[in-house]
C-alpha cells in the first residue's frame, strides 16, 4: 500500500487530495513541525532531505510533490485527472506541474521568510532589519508576486481549471501556491483565483483529505 509521510500545513496535503479523488487506498504517517516551522528530524529516516511529502510504495521511496503526483497518476490513475496525451491541454498540465514549484513557490517562500527575519533579529538591529525587508518586499517580491497572480488569474479565466475543462494534476499542484498566496498576500480582487480555491475546497475528495490529514492552515 502507498504510504504518505505527511507534514502538517505542508505541500503534502494536495497529495492526499489526489489520492482521494482517484480512490486509491493509502496510509498516512503524520509528522509535526518544530516550533521553528522546520520539519522534524524523524523525516530524515525516510528520505535524506528530511522533507515532506515522501511517498513509499513497496521498495520505492519518492520525494518531491510533482514526481509523487505523476507517479500516482501513471501507476494508479488509469488516465484520470489527466488530459488526453500530446494535446495542448496535456502540455499545459505539464507546464503547471513544473511551474508550481519552479516559479510559483520560491517568491511565496521568500515572502514568508522575509516576514520572519525582523522578529528573529537581535533587538538592537530590528529597525534596520525591518527597513531592509520592506525595501526587498517593495522592489522585488511585490512586483513578482503581482505578475504571478495576474498570470494565474488569466490561466483560469477560460474554464476555471489550469489545463482543460476538468481538474487535472495541474490543479492539484497549483492548489498549494494559490492557497499560500491567498493566505499570505491575498488576491486583490482577482476573482478567478478566489473562485478556484473555493471550488477545490468544496470538492468531497478535498474535504475527505482534510479529515484524514488533520489541521491545515490554508483551508
Amino acid at each position: 500500500m502507498i504510504v504518505i509521510h505527511h507534514l502538517n500545513n505542508s505541500r503534502s496535503q494536495r497529495v492526499l487530495w489526489l489520492l482521494e479523488e482517484l480512490g486509491v487506498p493509502y496510509e498516512i504517517r503524520r509528522y509535526e513541525r518544530l516550533p521553528s516551522l522546520a520539519a522534524p528530524p524523524e523525516l530524515k529516516a525516510v528520505h535524506p532531505l528530511g522533507k515532506s511529502p515522501v511517498l513509499t510504495d513497496g521498495d520505492l521511496t519518492l520525494a518531491e510533490t510533482g514526481a509523487i503526483v505523476a507517479y500516482i497518476a501513471e501507476t494508479y490513475g488509469g488516465g484520470r485527472f489527466q488530459p488526453t496525451p500530446d494535446t495542448a491541454d496535456w502540455w499545459r498540465m505539464q507546464h503547471f506541474l513544473h511551474h508550481a514549484e519552479g516559479s510559483a513557490m520560491p517568491p511565496l517562500f521568500m515572502k514568508l521568510v522575509f516576514a520572519r527575519i525582523p522578529s528573529q533579529a537581535p533587538f538592537p538591529i530590528r529597525p534596520v532589519a525591518k527597513a531592509l525587508m520592506r525595501g526587498v518586499d517593495a522592489k522585488l517580491l511585490k512586483p513578482r508576486l503581482a505578475e504571478l497572480l495576474d498570470y494565474w488569474d488569466e490561466a483560469l479565466a477560460k474554464t476555471g481549471w489550469f489545463a482543460g475543462l476538468e481538474p487535472t494534476l495541474a490543479d492539484v499542484m497549483m492548489s498549494f501556491p494559490l492557497e499560500a498566496a491567498g493566505s499570505r498576500i491575498g488576491f486583490d480582487g482577482r476573482r478567478n483565483l478566489s473562485a478556484f480555491v473555493e471550488r477545490i475546497h468544496a470538492r468531497p475528495a478535498y474535504r475527505a483529505a482534510l479529515e484524514k490529514g488533520g489541521p491545515y492552515a490554508y483551508a
